[in-house]
């Protein structure tokens, strides 16, 4: 067989709805990482402190779990397009708070950053309804044999698009200073996720059988059902999912106490130049782009728990390298850091798919949702704490310790099934 024989046969599965998410994608990841480069910095810049940047990321990550029961329910009970399509519309207007936050005319008594919080949580709340139905759409346009390459090209796709986002966010920031370069970037957001939106509502095609739209009384109305419903499936999914599920959380806490800090931390703590900050950055992607195929196709060959247990150790190594670093060594931890996302996101999301029956991933994926971004909030809030108030290198060696409860539970209890769900 020829080279693009075999290259299109590999790549056969992107196609139909898991193309339209992945060019999509393209255009929400560039767009959200352009702010992320700066994002701490520009709360900070608008008056708040430390503690009230981890109280900002608890209320957005509220919001990210509060919709999750009834996303999941929704997802799978009345289909896929609708919840995907509209929601990431709302998503595209809330981040217009965003950009307006510095400059808002009305109420010169409001902090600028109480902007930040509002669109923050109105951003949370439309994300976390249609985010189960992303989820479970992915798996379902995915086959079982190339799960591991399918979530890997997610991430080889989204690492490609924000690459060169850090070195836009520092130009930015060079040619309009820290608050003028960071509404420009919220103005881009808005304009790509309504791009975005547009392209999932006119591409994307159901893959629920006899899916309905609800009216709205009926997605207020569903919300015990969907919580009811979200608790009990684990009756239905076998325990390695559960104990997948609790090594996951425990290693997300970690990460999201320091998550919202790094920035500050490299540029106030490790002094390192903010216009460097921005290129160096772009190490995580890179990396990314580099490992997401060869990773990819590793999870699909091998026993997809390896690749998690050995993402989890290089989350600790890389938090310990960048606490106590120079410019090389974070650089060095970056890289880790990026190869450890890669490893984690393919090999997770194609065990999860591999362990759940279809017709139970909305809710699976709606309550694994729902209870990391409780711990992700609780972790915002006590790392902004532990910033300000203990010292700025506690939330990271908290990181460092919580590897390891993560990594004895997924070597214990996680096993793999003998037959893969569809």
């Amino acid at each position: 067989m020829t080279f693009l024989g075999t290259l299109k046969r590999e790549f056969s599965f992107i196609r139909g709805n898991y193309a339209v998410l992945v060019v999509s994608w393209i255009m929400i990841d560039f767009a959200m990482e352009l702010p992320a480069t700066y994002y701490g910095l520009y709360v900070l810049g608008l008056g708040a402190t430390e503690t009230i940047l981890g109280v900002i990321g608890l209320s957005q990550f509220l919001a990210l779990a509060s919709m999750q029961f009834p996303g999941g329910y929704l997802a799978d009970k009345y289909g896929r397009k609708w919840l995907i399509s509209t929601m990431t519309f709302g998503v595209a207007l809330s981040f217009i708070l965003y950009a307006i936050a510095p400059s808002w005319p009305f109420n010169s008594t409001m902090p600028s950053w109480t902007f930040i919080l509002i669109g923050a949580t109105l951003m949370g709340v439309f994300n976390s309804t249609y985010q189960p139905a992303l989820n479970a759409m992915i798996s379902d346009s995915l086959p079982a044999e190339k799960r591991g390459m399918g979530f890997s090209i997610v991430m080889l796709i989204a690492s490609a698009s924000t690459t060169p986002s850090p070195a836009v966010a520092g130009l930015l920031r060079a040619h309009f200073g820290l608050i003028g370069g960071m509404q420009i970037a919220y103005g881009l957001v808005v304009a790509l996720f309504l791009v975005a939106a547009f392209l999932r509502l006119f591409r994307l095609r159901e893959t629920i059988v006899n899916a309905t739209k609800p009216r709205l009384n009926e997605i207020i109305h569903s919300y015990p059902t969907a919580l009811k419903e979200s608790f009990g499936v684990w009756r239905k999914v076998p325990k390695s999912m559960l104990y997948l599920f609790l090594s996951f959380s425990i290693a997300i806490f970690g990460f999201s106490a320091t998550n919202l800090f790094t920035v500050i931390y490299a540029t106030r703590v490790l002094h390192i130049d903010e216009i460097m900050w921005a290129f160096i950055i772009a190490i995580i992607p890179v990396t990314t782009i580099i490992l997401a195929i060869p990773v990819g196709k590793l999870v699909d060959k091998i026993k997809r728990k390896i690749p998690i247990l050995i993402s989890i150790l290089i989350f600790g190594l890389a938090m310990w390298i960048f606490v106590y670093g120079d410019l090389t060594k974070v650089a060095i931890s970056l890289i880790l850091l990026g190869a450890g996302q890669v490893m984690l996101n393919a090999s997770f999301g194609a065990l999860q798919a591999d362990l759940t029956p279809k017709e139970q991933r909305g809710k699976v994926n709606g309550f694994i949702n729902f209870a990391n971004y409780i711990i992700m909030a609780l972790g915002s809030l006590v790392g902004g704490y532990l910033y300000e108030h203990v010292s700025p290198q506690t939330p990271f060696l908290l990181a460092i310790v919580a590897t390891l409860p993560s990594f004895l539970l997924a070597l214990v209890f996680v096993k793999e099934p003998e037959k893969r769900e569809e």
